[in-house]
């Protein structure tokens, strides 16, 4: 059977941690140096031998969510790719998960210390944060990475030993733009917080929807204001053909009513990602007028695959959500790896460029060039069932039309 352990970050780590948060990492210290590792990518592991995949992400902390559902998908995603058995060829994958606690440097000692014992497969990671330093690690020390759900495009293309097993931000942005037919000379008001979180999401529509010929105008709001009326107002007199909104925080309810009130809903599309499960409920009166892009959501898609995830959350009592589908795709990809690669990291990467393979969602293909997910996502609404507001499924977007372009 499957050894799976869990490693909590140790109480000396922990301290650390919140030493480190004030300080920006120092080239050469936590994510510059090489690990001399216990099995280098030229030693092959010897046959029936079992295989250790360290798995780095956020079981505490403000991510937690997310982590949760990225380790259940996973498990769901290991019983699946492996017939039950945990073990592919025989040979058992020996899983270690660890709490990065969406800190950085926490990760990359962590990382680290699971490279000096030999490891050569790490995954996980919901951070962007935690992303890149760790994709330095495995280009630096010929590791296996596969990021999770990171969003950051920067992760696409970064290295050669760095994948993702989910989206990334130019896909969710792309989607944003499908509720418009042809973008070429529309107007799209990105309406968001005046913070390093609203500035990201502007640039973004800036470059994916601006680079289709869209005019991208903002409307930004301070982040501790708290009427929004005014804001409101000034997205209907724009006249907008798209309105995307970037928005968290507690502010959130009085901006959708503000919104409601003003009958910006009648103006032009809204538009906004739909969350986890947890937040279905968070959008008051306006639920029913936004129009949603997703990653996933349950019921988006009805695969083999995606009925085995649900089936399996389900008898372990968890629910499916926005990022099971990652957890489960990163066990996909590790097992396939194992299996033809040879027990070398470059066979592993071999083995994983190009590949086309069926999932939770349908179809994805890991792009040979940059290692981009190349995969569908989702225009969605809520609709009220029996005082619940449930996601319901509008179009799947297709995969091609929403891809990336190749990172250089």
């Amino acid at each position: 059977m499957r050894a799976t352990k869990k490693y909590l970050a140790p109480a000396i780590l922990a301290a650390a941690a919140l030493v480190m948060t004030g300080c920006a990492p120092e080239t050469g210290s936590d994510t510059g140096d090489t690990v001399e590792p216990g099995a280098t990518t030229s030693e092959s592991v010897a046959a029936g031998e079992a295989v250790p995949v360290g798995m780095i992400t956020s079981l505490t902390g403000p991510l937690a969510a997310y982590g949760e559902a990225y380790e259940a998908g996973f498990e769901a995603g290991l019983d699946y790719a492996t017939d039950g058995t945990g073990a592919v060829d025989g040979r058992e994958l020996d899983i270690s998960w660890i709490d990065d606690q969406g800190n950085p440097d926490t990760a990359v000692t962590q990382a680290k210390d699971l490279i000096g014992q030999g490891y050569q497969i790490i995954a996980g990671t919901v951070s962007s944060g935690v992303a890149g330093p760790l994709a330095e690690q495995a280009a630096q020390n010929q590791i296996l990475f596969i990021s999770g759900p990171a969003a950051a495009d920067t992760i696409t293309g970064i290295n050669d030993y760095t994948f993702r097993s989910g989206r990334q931000t130019y896909q969710d942005v792309a989607t944003a733009g499908s509720f418009v037919e042809d973008l070429d000379g529309k107007k799209v008001v990105v309406f968001a917080q005046d913070n390093a979180f609203g500035q990201g999401n502007l640039a973004a529509v800036q470059a994916v929807l601006g680079g289709e010929g869209a005019e991208v105008q903002d409307v930004l709001v301070a982040e501790d204001a708290t009427e929004f009326t005014p804001f409101a107002q000034q997205l209907a007199d724009a006249d907008p053909d798209l309105i995307f909104v970037a928005w968290a925080g507690a502010s959130s309810g009085a901006m959708w009513t503000a919104l409601e009130q003003q009958q910006v809903f009648d103006v032009a599309p809204v538009v906004t990602g739909l969350g986890d499960v947890s937040t279905y409920g968070a959008f008051g009166d306006a639920s029913g007028s936004i129009s949603f892009l997703t990653h996933y959501f349950d019921g988006a898609t009805d695969t083999e695959a995606a009925m085995a995830m649900k089936e399996y959350l389900e008898a372990e009592e968890k629910v499916v959500d926005l990022f099971s589908p990652d957890g489960f795709v990163a066990a996909q990809m590790i097992v396939h790896a194992v299996r033809e690669g040879g027990d070398t990291v470059d066979g592993m990467i071999e083995a994983l460029e190009g590949w086309t393979f069926d999932s939770v969602k349908g179809e994805i293909t890991v792009r040979a060039e940059d290692h981009a997910m190349i995969q569908d996502m989702f225009q969605v609404k809520l609709v009220d069932d029996g005082g619940t507001w449930t996601p319901e499924l509008v179009e799947t977007v297709e995969a091609d039309s929403v891809a990336p372009p190749v990172s250089e």
